[in-house]
């Protein structure tokens, strides 16, 4: 039986692709499912560095399952929420580096999984929105909060309460994708993204991305606060001194996460 999020290692990084491409990829329980597992298993791998996150076919993901979710009533669309929100929140919470290669449709679910991610590559047939206004629904993923962080209020409120989806070029522009690739240069770029991050220093990469993180919601003081405190806490770990040892003997680093 074909699983619905297929995972690779390529080295040092974890590829995860969701691989229900006659639906678009739509997430349904299944795949959300997978999704979680697969981040709690990443999550106690202390050799990864960095996971990539793609769709078969034409699309990334082109929403939840709207089959799945026609018989739901309140309480068991609360229940469906909620695992899109514990799948979304253990990637996001996972240590190392996540990218999103955003290959086609973005939309719904799929939207909100990409900003699930650290970052955004797109394809340049990407397309990108949250329609659930649309089908008479909201967004039940974090497409009210994870994506009004990275957009802004109002682009956050178009895209939302318009039901309207944007191409890569605008996404670009407005900071939801951070890059814009030829369809078949998309998963050699986020994987390549993926592998430089491999090479860098592991506990001061975790550590950075706590601090960016925490520090997105807190006030200056506390952020700043936050990042002394992991500054000194780098200065104990084995890896800043192979990292300077290296620079000063003029050689590459043979970093150990620790």
């Amino acid at each position: 039986m074909t699983q619905p999020v297929r995972l690779e290692r390529r080295g040092a990084v974890a590829l995860l692709t969701l691989d229900r491409p006659q639906v678009l990829n739509a997430l349904d329980r299944a795949t959300l499912e997978a999704l979680r597992a697969h981040a709690v298993t990443l999550a106690g791998d202390a050799s990864l560095r960095a996971v990539v996150v793609t769709g078969e076919g034409r699309a990334f993901a082109a929403g939840a399952d709207i089959a799945e979710m026609r018989g739901l009533d309140a309480l068991g669309g609360a229940a469906f929420s909620r695992l899109g929100h514990e799948a979304l929140a253990a990637l996001e919470a996972l240590a190392v580096p996540t990218i999103a290669a955003v290959n086609g449709f973005a939309l719904g679910g799929g939207c909100e999984l990409a900003c699930a991610c650290d970052w955004i590559y797109a394809s340049g047939k990407a397309r990108f929105g949250q329609p659930e206004v649309s089908l008479g629904l909201v967004p039940g993923f974090g497409g009210t909060s994870r994506l009004l962080r990275r957009v802004g209020v109002a682009w956050a409120k178009e895209l939302v309460l318009s039901g309207e989806a944007i191409d890569a070029d605008t996404a670009l522009r407005i900071g939801l994708a951070n890059r814009v690739f030829a369809p078949e240069e998309l998963l050699p770029a986020a994987l390549g993204a993926a592998q430089t991050i491999a090479q860098r220093g592991p506990f001061a990469v975790a550590q950075a991305k706590r601090i960016l993180h925490e520090g997105q919601d807190a006030d200056l003081r506390t952020a700043n606060a936050l990042e002394q405190q992991a500054f000194g806490v780098v200065f104990a770990s084995a890896d800043r001194a192979e990292g300077m040892d290296a620079f000063l003997e003029k050689r590459t680093p043979k970093f150990e996460g620790r």
